[in-house]
């Protein structure tokens, strides 16, 4: 039986998690998976997605260096001093490959192979591109980990945004499996405001998810009551969200684990994102028939129906109020939904994307030209 090692940032809240837990979600018993953690996280969110863990009866192992939040500092350390305890774990399984999810996992495993190379001959090496803008601030530790997995033929992108910009930077086209998503019930959301439409906001609050823009879209709405913002997140930009807290048209609230179960509460979906890999939040919605209100980025666009209404360029906020005013009162959302709905789950399907990373577990390079 193949082991596959699924080496991710942290066990919490995060697109490459769930994609790891998805792919591992798979009970045919050909291949036994494993999550390892480099970051050893503690938000209240470890402990329900340790028990998701367990209820679906997929192997975990922790980390030993605590996740503290200063300059990378911390997640560059584990990276580093993650070979000197994974060795002991890579002993005792004995993985035929080892699949690794963003950047600090990348780190931790190019690190690895580097200390202890002659394990490579027995070990399969996977790793997928979730974003189409790698190694910000790291450029020079980025060419050192990218030379590996190019050389290693590991590489696998998310979407065609995703593999054009990994083609434009590092000269490689990697092939493309789409991240497969499953939506997991619907559970109703307390906070909805009657007689509004109810939009949400869910993500990090920072410069990519393009929370100045929810700000300023908040702001310039505040006088009218047909609808109402529900912002949910956090992160570094929390005194900006703060500044429009007061406002009558908007509610902020703290992470929520297991939101994809709440959106099929909200009317629509708001995602003024800079950048994405490939969205697995406007994948869930879309699934769930929300509609999404989206900026035309890389990674965005991807998840969407070719000439979707919704869609605003650049980020202009006049479009994104004309959305408001104009476009959205005079549209069918029950027909947004449908077409959504229809196209995400044609393409995101978790059964397609488990499959394909089957094939590439069994058979290696030779399954790339089925992709």
């Amino acid at each position: 039986m193949e082991k596959v090692f699924h080496i991710v940032s942290h066990f919490d809240v995060g697109g490459a998690e769930r994609v790891a837990v998805n792919i591992a979600d798979d009970h045919e018993g050909i291949v036994e998976y494993h999550l390892v953690e480099v970051v050893r996280a503690h938000s209240s969110f470890t402990k329900v997605f340790i028990n998701e863990l367990r209820q679906k009866g997929i192997r975990y192992h922790r980390a030993f260096v605590p996740e503290v939040h200063f300059h990378y500092l911390f997640e560059r350390i584990a990276a580093l001093t993650f070979p000197l305890w994974f060795i002991f774990l890579f002993l005792r399984h004995r993985p035929t490959v080892i699949h690794s999810h963003t950047e600090v996992p990348d780190m931790a495993v190019r690190t690895f192979f580097a200390l202890f190379p002659m394990f490579k001959a027995r070990c399969r090496v996977v790793r997928t591109i979730h974003s189409s803008r790698l190694w910000t601030g790291m450029k020079s530790t980025g060419r050192w980990v990218e030379r590996f997995f190019r050389n290693s033929h590991a590489n696998v992108a998310i979407s065609v945004s995703v593999r054009d910009s990994y083609l434009k930077e590092y000269g490689q086209c990697p092939p493309i499996i789409y991240n497969g998503v499953a939506v997991s019930g619907c559970k109703p959301f307390d906070g909805l405001k009657a007689g509004r439409v109810n939009v949400l906001f869910a993500g990090r609050f920072e410069r990519e998810k393009g929370v100045s823009h929810v700000v300023e879209i908040v702001r310039a709405m505040q006088h009218d009551d047909r609808y109402h913002f529900h912002i949910v997140g956090a992160g570094t930009l929390q005194p900006l969200v703060n500044e429009v807290s007061h406002c009558a048209n908007v509610s902020v609230y703290p992470p929520l684990f297991g939101l994809s179960a709440y959106l099929s509460s909200f009317d629509y979906l708001l995602m003024p994102s800079e950048f994405e890999g490939l969205s697995m939040l406007s994948i869930e919605a879309s699934m769930s028939g929300l509609p999404v209100i989206a900026n035309d980025c890389p990674g965005l666009v991807d998840t969407l129906p070719a000439g979707w209404p919704l869609m605003v360029r650049g980020n202009d906020h006049g479009q994104y109020i004309h959305l408001f005013t104009r476009v959205i009162p005079a549209s069918s959302r029950q027909e947004l939904s449908a077409t959504a709905a229809a196209f995400a789950n044609h393409e995101f399907g978790v059964k397609k994307m488990q499959e394909a990373y089957k094939s590439l577990y069994l058979h290696g390079s030779e399954a790339r030209a089925v992709y």
